[in-house]
């Protein structure tokens, strides 16, 4: 069976009409028979589907879903059927390099890992562990994580630790926090199989997450459909399904959704009683929301009164409702104060913690859930709150290390001031390990200037010669998925294992038994002198996660790789009392904002500014959820005479972050070999454009030329996706990242860039 459907045309497959269970239906695709099938679950996006890998004399030959997988009941998307081609692509790194007299030549594990140490031993002798950062991100394992995150926290003593999960979900996690006390989703993907209806808001999910838009298409297949009320600038896939589709100008996210807010309080749909007595913070909320209205919205934004009124009767009137968020909410002006708002629609409806109501906080990359409960990203693992003194002995008694070894005498630095850290050269070691910010941070320039200072020794670990591994001076070739054992957890909670399935190539590595090698050899104790990392396979450090993650709200200490292994993803909390795992979070309306428990005593969605312990005592919301207000604040790049058209970036359904697997996937590359530069037919017309054109768009920080696309999208906006670097780079050498022309700005509380408005010009280069 080479494959059961056309994916890369057939994108979502055939339609199987429901209200309820959602019918299972199987896909496969292999090269040749497999001799064996593995378990394990997709890595390339953050829907987390069941599959097994296909084996045949010791190569991975093929995948299929699993029917039995609570996520995807057996389906795969295009990327989950074909990115497995990258574990056999013939330029995969299969020994060390170290760079020597400029260029990198191949090393031994033991010269490159003796370099790693003794300059880290060197730093931490003459500037402390502050020299010392780790960039990580969203496609590891829990337990590359939690070994990363006690040897970073626990062994180290290092603050600078965050991933590039920071570019693409930090929002997630700091709306949650602010909302309910503690990150973690509050619902389950089920729930879009009864929901009465469903608001996306900056969230393309039919290219974003396929398998669960193919689960949304069957419901607007059924008898009964939900309703569709989706945010984005853009007529994408999704929007055009939309029963009302509002497409507002960049940067007014906040506008439009206090519009909504307002019209639902002013027509009175909403749930007083909840309010009265599970939530915080209303009054301010109906003050905040008032002054927009309908007319004030259209003025603003773009949305015209009518469009936003009709969004409003479906979002009050309805009995069950999801809602979801992704990258446009994220890296745009105002990132969490939108996040926290869509929220609050859930909220002040009273709709939560019951079948068919659900919010989703989306995560961009398939780990990035694991990257913030292991405390890879910053946050303390489980999620614990850096400014409570007992969640920190809590942290110490379970790893037996002091608590001043601890990094918690200030908030955890964010990934944009560690580069920034390493621009100004108080850090002088920066590990990166599975990521690409040569081709995904903003303004790309910057970034390669960093990378190359002569101060900054640079360790990249990877599969592939990326773009940032050509600028390391240690590169550490790394397993892939399906070469390694190790556990993740999808957007929903649902945590899957992986089994390894075939050797990785040559001398690579599992990213777990780098990061062991390297505590062994920095002889990293605990203050009894016994060895801080007390594990050695990925099943030991899970049962050690267990224990750490025990009581918190992920609490994983009802799993075991045996129980994972029965057949489907288990969702957290999975515990005693509930020991399949829970579908709901918050089902008693109980929220984890009690003062001694909560992650984070709050923010001012502003200023960024953190609220002092003492503050959030004294107001303790005990068990209420917040509903936190936030009015419009225009964002802090327009366009203007110079660069008259807004830019924003974003995603392609056939690739994957910056290409490094789906590049490398035949059929996938060759369904989008290339970026494209989006533009609407006025602009076109205004500009002498054609589609196919080459144009060239330029910023306050570079240029990049793609071919034209005149279709779906606003007047004024021009959209380019930001996968494309310079690996395969065209023959006539043109730049064409999207974020050579990014702004280097962030939201103030989530530190999230801002990849989804610039001022840009544009000009035709060739016809």
């Amino acid at each position: 069976m080479p494959e059961t459907r056309d994916s890369i045309h057939d994108i979502w497959g055939p339609r199987t009409p429901h209200q309820g269970q959602w019918p299972t239906r199987v896909d496969e695709r292999t090269t040749e028979e497999p001799d064996h099938w593995v378990q394990s679950a997709c890595v390339l996006c953050s829907n987390g589907c069941g599959c097994d890998i296909g084996v045949k004399n010791g190569r991975i030959v093929g995948v299929r879903g699993r029917a039995v997988d609570r996520v995807n009941h057996g389906r795969l998307g295009p990327k989950g059927l074909h990115g497995w081609e990258a574990n056999n692509s013939p330029d995969r790194l299969t020994t060390p390099l170290i760079r020597r007299n400029g260029q990198l030549e191949p090393a031994t594990w033991d010269e490159a890992m003796s370099l790693i140490v003794s300059k880290s031993k060197e730093l931490i002798k003459e500037h402390t562990a502050s020299a010392i950062g780790f960039y990580t991100s969203g496609q590891l394992f829990i337990e590359d994580y939690y070994t990363l995150g006690v040897l970073g926290k626990a062994g180290l003593g290092t603050p600078h630790m965050d991933g590039n999960t920071r570019l693409c979900t930090a929002t997630a996690g700091a709306a949650l926090k602010i909302t309910f006390g503690t990150d973690g989703q509050a619902g389950s993907y089920a729930d879009l199989d009864t929901t009465e209806a469903v608001l996306l808001v900056g969230h393309n999910m039919a290219s974003q997450q396929t398998v669960l838009w193919a689960r949304v298409l069957d419901r607007l297949a059924s008898p009964n459909p939900p309703q569709l009320v989706v945010i984005d600038p853009r007529r994408t896939f999704t929007a055009e399904q939309a029963t009302v589709h509002l497409a507002p100008r960049a940067g007014t996210n906040v506008a439009v959704l206090n519009g909504l807010l307002h019209l639902l309080i002013e027509n009175g749909h909403v749930n007083y009683d909840f309010i009265e007595n599970h939530t915080v913070g209303f009054e301010k909320l109906v003050k905040t929301v008032g002054k927009w209205t309908p007319e004030r919205v259209e003025a603003l934004t773009g949305v015209p009164a009518a469009k936003l009124w009709a969004a409003a009767e479906i979002l009050g009137t309805c009995r069950t409702l999801v809602s979801t968020a992704l990258q446009g909410v994220y890296q745009s002006m105002q990132a969490t104060a939108a996040a926290v708002q869509v929220n609050n629609i859930n909220l002040v409806r009273g709709l939560l913690g019951s079948p068919g109501n659900a919010i989703l906080q989306m995560n961009g990359q398939p780990t990035s859930q694991n990257t913030r409960e292991c405390g890879a990203d910053g946050d303390l693992p489980g999620f614990r709150n850096w400014d409570n003194p007992d969640h920190i002995k809590e942290l110490a008694k379970l790893w037996n290390v002091e608590m001043d070894k601890i990094p918690h005498w200030a908030p955890p630095t964010h990934a944009m001031q560690i580069w920034r850290y390493c621009e100004t050269g108080s850090i002088k070691m920066l590990w990166i390990q599975a990521t690409n910010p040569a081709v995904s941070l903003p303004e790309l320039d910057r970034i390669r200037k960093i990378l190359k200072k002569k101060d900054l020794l640079v360790v990249v670990q990877d599969a592939f010669m990326t773009e940032t591994a050509k600028l390391a001076d240690v590169v550490l070739p790394a397993a892939l998925w399906g070469e390694k054992t190790g556990t993740f957890t999808n957007t929903d909670r649902t945590v899957h294992i992986s089994h390894k399935a075939v050797d990785p190539p040559g001398q690579a590595r599992p990213d777990f038994d780098i990061l062991l090698d390297y505590a062994q050899r920095m002889e990293f104790r605990d203050k009894d002198g016994a060895p801080l990392i007390k594990w050695t396979t990925p099943e030991e450090c899970f049962e050690a996660w267990k224990a750490c993650s025990k009581g918190r709200p992920c609490d994983y200490s009802g799993m075991s790789y045996a129980k994972l292994s029965e057949g489907s993803g288990i969702q957290w909390p999975c515990n005693e009392q509930y020991p399949d795992g829970a579908a709901h979070l918050y089902p008693d309306h109980q929220f984890n904002t009690h003062a001694d428990y909560c992650e984070t005593y709050g923010y001012d969605l502003v200023t960024g500014a953190e609220k002092q312990p003492q503050e959030y005592k004294a107001n303790d919301p005990n068990g209420r959820a917040i509903l936190l207000a936030a009015d419009y604040e225009p964002p802090h790049e327009e366009p203007d005479e110079a660069y008259p058209l807004w830019f924003t970036t974003g995603r392609v359904v056939h690739h994957f972050h910056t290409r490094t697997k789906t590049g490398r996937a035949r059929a996938l590359q060759a369904a989008a070999p290339e970026g494209f530069v989006q533009l609407s037919a006025e602009d076109a017309a205004r500009y002498d454009i054609a589609d196919g054109d080459l144009v060239e768009v330029t910023s306050r920080r570079g240029r990049a030329t793609e071919p034209a696309r005149i279709s779906g999208i606003e007047p004024g906006l021009v959209f380019m996706p930001f996968h494309y670097g310079y690996w395969d780079q065209p023959e006539d050498g043109r730049k064409r990242a999207a974020n050579e022309l990014t702004i280097t700005e962030w939201d103030p509380v989530s530190k999230q860039p801002h990849f989804k408005y610039a001022a840009v010009r544009i000009r035709k280069v060739t016809a």
